[in-house]
């Protein structure tokens, strides 16, 4: 099999950097964007996750994912517990939290090489804060003792910024902001509405991406820049990216019953989001109009089904 074409380093508990392989054979990188997995619930989709975790072994790619990888609430004390919302493989467990690391465990271990981070969810954050136990963090260490690779946890919001050197000191980057999600689903925006917030608390970001609300998409926001170099400034405008990760579970089922059916909500799709890194060329002229040719390192996207 071959290299995974990337080196993932902790800059601090919630800033990861990607350091991109260039070759002549490697120009381009692959990374899975995917959120609310929810992999311990009985309508999470685990043949369309193992679907996506193949593609991104042959591909090489890279996985983040921004939360709620458990779902985590049929606990002995827990309000929200269902009878009809436990797996069998946790039905019967004296230690139902320990069983829910052991079964994520097992089941994303395999794929360890390709996880970037992996961050925390709403899901993980009421475990933490009334169990007193991380299972996220909990998840990336038995990963990483089972697969001898390491697996690094995320935060509820934080950074992953990839980075690459080629030759003649040509050095690249593009930031990633992540964030679980907030809020509501938003049944009529689709969750479209908060980009514009977004944009504003996070200018540094050349991607955004959340869960939470289960939707699935992608939007460009063209921005306007005042650019400084060589004595001089000109305007430009770029493109700041927001995403929407999707889910793994399938809440609508026939539409029978349920929270999600009472709310009066519909099926959602299942799936994730592809992120496709190329340096792309650009050509402008200079102030006294002479061609100026510069890479950036681009990002684009395709919905994962």
């Amino acid at each position: 099999m071959a290299k995974i074409p990337f080196n993932v380093r902790a800059a601090a508990r919630n800033i990861h950097l990607v350091d991109l392989d260039c070759t002549s054979k490697q120009n381009e990188w692959w990374f899975l964007l995917s959120g609310d997995r929810h992999h311990d619930n009985p309508h999470a989709d685990h043949a369309l996750e193992l679907k996506h975790l193949e593609m991104a072994r042959s591909r090489n790619a890279g996985i983040i994912d921004v939360g709620d990888m458990h779902c985590a609430m049929e606990g002995k004390f827990d309000p929200r517990r269902n009878k009809a919302g436990i797996r069998e493989e946790h039905a019967m467990a004296p230690d139902y939290l320990d069983s829910l690391v052991r079964y994520a465990s097992d089941f994303y271990a395999p794929y360890s090489k390709n996880f970037v981070v992996i961050g925390r969810g709403n899901h993980e954050s009421a475990i933490l804060k009334n169990c007193e136990t991380d299972i996220t963090e909990r998840t990336c260490e038995r990963m990483s003792q089972i697969s001898k690779c390491k697996v690094h946890a995320g935060g509820y919001g934080g950074w992953v910024r990839f980075n690459i050197e080629m030759h003649k000191n040509e050095r690249y980057s593009l930031a990633l902001k992540y964030f679980h999600g907030a809020g509501g689903a938003a049944l009529m925006s689709f969750d479209t509405l908060k980009i514009r917030r977004a944009a504003a608390v996070t200018p540094d970001a050349d991607v955004i991406v959340q869960g939470h609300v289960h939707k699935q998409w992608f939007m460009p926001l063209s921005r306007e820049r005042l650019v400084c170099d060589r004595g001089g400034a000109r305007i430009v405008s770029d493109i700041q990216y927001h995403v929407r990760t999707g889910t793994y579970k399938d809440e609508f089922d026939d539409g029978h019953a349920g929270w999600h059916i009472e709310q009066g909500r519909g099926p959602e799709v299942q799936g994730a989001v592809w992120m496709r890194l190329f340096l792309a060329k650009r050509t402008s002229k200079t102030r006294n109009g002479k061609p100026d040719t510069k890479y950036t390192l681009t990002p684009e996207f395709h919905l994962a089904h």
